[in-house]
């Protein structure tokens, strides 16, 4: 067995190899979707989103001249200032099937929060709740999202070697449009806006760029209310807002965003449905190449599946029948024989009244994903 060596990423070659890493690993793999490659080289830049916020260091695996690992280390002060812990993330671990490199590679991680001053290792977790999180552990026949990570069974196996265990779960499903319509469920929609002076904002009458203009300020504040207390999460920066807008804007399509809006139009409820796009980005390795470019904008023009991305209803109006009008909106999405199904990416265990929704449609749990955590000594 070769032995381990582990290098800090500090150059520019460095860095293309940490990026290129997986592209390699998961060649072949029919259901690996890459990130867009140039958000994942933009992470290396001083003006990140994060740098304000965050701590991180990379590291590489090597045997002689060959890359066989990477692993990334963030230290999230936002969270831990906001749940007073002492802890490192860690993200972007891939590897080749290997407990020696496993360990070597979160050795590394280990020892530099320790002299961060850290006591635990957790995740996979990124920089916030917008980027890939969880390992997969069920669903390694399916095809990844965009906005999620694939990765092979062997890897749960090489973190409980490594001595994590199991923090949180998140389960998947695929969602198709019911076989029998729930009528009393648009009823009840109906009602609720009446009752609550709501409305859903009809996008037609408005450019994308006006539609993002007039309500991103308030629909950050609504997502980070709704957000605020499940796991991992973090308060929304002016620079994470500008980076998730400019990393969305081109495949959002507006026939699959839903606002819902008071008098005021102060957003109360939203369903970010995101075209999917895993496919398109398959074939260039998540390089915007011209083919990849046409091939995204096909894809979020006239999607064949929908990825629900954000969803959420401000607390005060949870329990006033709002759900319903957001599972109507949904419904008829996919209901319109425009998409054949909807991913909704994670769900978290215990979230179990936003997965209780699901049982309004044709729905599998096709997934799983979890977060690992460890205790330093």
């Amino acid at each position: 067995m070769q032995n381990v060596r582990i290098v800090k990423v500090e150059t520019g070659a460095q860095r293309k190899a940490f990026v290129r890493f997986p592209l390699r690993l998961y060649q072949d793999n029919p259901y690996f979707v890459p990130p867009l490659y140039g958000d994942e080289m933009a992470q290396f830049k001083k003006n990140h989103a994060y740098s304000d916020t965050c701590q991180t260091v990379f590291f590489l695996a090597m045997q002689e001249k060959k890359v066989v690992g990477r692993i990334q280390g963030i230290l999230q002060r936002q969270s831990n200032e906001l749940r007073g812990e002492k802890r490192v993330r860690f993200t972007r671990f891939d590897a080749i099937n290997d407990l020696q490199v496993a360990k070597a590679l979160f050795e590394a991680v280990e020892n530099w929060a320790k002299e961060q001053g850290m006591d635990t290792v957790c995740g996979p977790l990124g920089y916030s709740d917008l980027e890939r999180e969880g390992m997969l552990i069920e669903g390694f026949d399916q095809l990844s999202t965009f906005e999620e990570q694939y990765n092979y069974d062997y890897y749960p196996a090489l973190l409980e070697a490594c001595g994590y265990g199991k923090e949180i779960d998140w389960f998947e499903f695929r969602l198709r449009a019911p076989k029998t319509p729930n009528p009393m469920l648009g009823r009840v929609a109906q009602r609720a806006l009446e009752l609550s002076h709501l409305h859903v904002v009809d996008s037609s009458k408005m450019s994308k760029k006006k539609y993002i203009q007039t309500y991103r300020d308030s629909f950050f504040e609504c997502l980070d209310e709704c957000y605020r207390h499940l796991y991992g999460t973090v308060p929304f920066t002016e620079n994470m807002k500008k980076q998730m807008i400019d990393q969305f804007i081109l495949i959002l399509n507006k026939e699959y965003l839903v606002v819902v809006c008071d008098e005021n139009e102060r957003v109360v409820a939203f369903a970010l449905c995101i075209p999917g796009i895993g496919k398109a980005l398959q074939k260039s390795g998540g390089r915007l190449t011209l083919p990849a470019i046409c091939k995204v904008l096909h894809s979020s023009k006239h999607p064949d599946t929908l990825d629900l991305g954000l969803i959420g209803v401000l607390p005060e109006y949870q329990n006033a029948g709002i759900n319903a009008v957001m599972l109507v909106q949904l419904i008829e999405m996919l209901a319109s024989g425009k998409v054949e199904y909807a991913e909704t990416n994670l769900n978290l265990e215990t979230n179990t009244q936003v997965m209780a929704q699901w049982k309004y449609f044709d729905a599998t749990q096709h997934k799983r994903r979890r977060s690992y955590i460890k205790t330093l000594k």
